[in-house]
């Protein structure tokens, strides 16, 4: 169950698109009309307090939708929602039905996982448009954990202590590794950032957690702080890709967004923005 607490051959498939979308032909937004839930704009869900993706009005993935509405020649409207505990309830929320409370629904929501068991159990939306790898991650002080070689590295959190968000795969991952034997030394946090924080003042000496978000809460890592992927069988889900998620009865909404995203791609501006919050950008397989 997903929740958000849980090459040069790709660069010339892109080219082609981006430069129908580049090359000075008319704007795209009326033959959108139909399709937006306000003429002219383009309403873009984005998790809220999430950061590097989105933090008060800021992040990769508020800047990302932006660039997508001014490709299409629309005003961008941003949504801010909540991450409910099922990746499920997020699209039924953000997209095709709306929240109890108020009913509102976005034209595209970021941040979802393009996961073929999520797309195949949510048929109401269009899960697409891939734009960045991520993966499960460690960050670690090298005076502590010099080293970490596969999963029997982590035979050293018996003794040192490691950070992680409560509920998300790290978690679940780290209390169940070994039997158990890893638990006393697993410290919970609210928030990756908490944890990382955590780490910088040495009261852990390790946080596993997605890897741009390990990157965001270390911003330079420091004198001692490493961060690398990590990767077990026994790991749920070692990596995935973040694209989008549309209505499924807007099939024109979400091509046009694919041709924009092929575009801001190509021109380098999606990887400028991951660069940008000091994030480095992976581009989905």
């Amino acid at each position: 169950m997903w929740t958000m607490k849980t090459s040069k051959t790709f660069g010339a498939l892109m080219l082609a698109p981006a430069l129908m979308l580049a090359g000075g032909k008319p704007s795209v937004a009326s033959d959108l009309s139909a399709d937006l839930k306000q003429p002219g704009k383009l309403v873009v869900a984005v998790y809220k307090q999430f950061p590097p993706f989105s933090q008060d009005g800021r992040g990769i993935d508020v800047e990302l939708g932006r660039a997508l509405a001014e490709r299409l020649g629309l005003t961008p409207d941003l949504m801010a929602v909540n991450a409910r505990e099922d990746m499920a309830d997020d699209l039924k929320n953000s997209v095709w039905q709306g929240h109890y409370l108020n009913g509102r629904t976005a034209d595209v929501m970021m941040h979802v996982p393009v996961d073929p068991v999520l797309i195949e159990e949510n048929p109401q939306v269009h899960i697409f448009g891939p734009y960045q790898q991520e993966a499960i991650g460690i960050a670690r002080d090298q005076r502590h954990i010099p080293q970490i070689h596969g999963p029997a590295g982590l035979t050293a959190f018996t003794q040192e202590k490691i950070g992680v968000e409560g509920d998300t795969i790290a978690d679940v991952y780290l209390m169940g590794a070994f039997g158990g034997r890893l638990r006393e030394h697993v410290v919970h946090f609210r928030t990756v950032g908490a944890a990382t924080e955590a780490l910088k003042k040495g009261e852990v000496s390790a946080v596993m957690a997605p890897v741009s978000e390990l990157e965001a809460g270390l911003p330079g890592h420091g004198d001692h702080i490493v961060i690398s992927p990590y990767s077990d069988r026994m790991i749920a889900v070692n990596s995935w890709n973040l694209g989008m998620a549309v209505k499924s009865d807007k099939p024109e909404l979400q091509a046009a967004l694919d041709r924009a995203l092929a575009s801001l791609a190509a021109d380098g501006t999606v990887a400028r923005i991951f660069a940008k919050y000091g994030i480095g950008h992976h581009r989905p397989n």
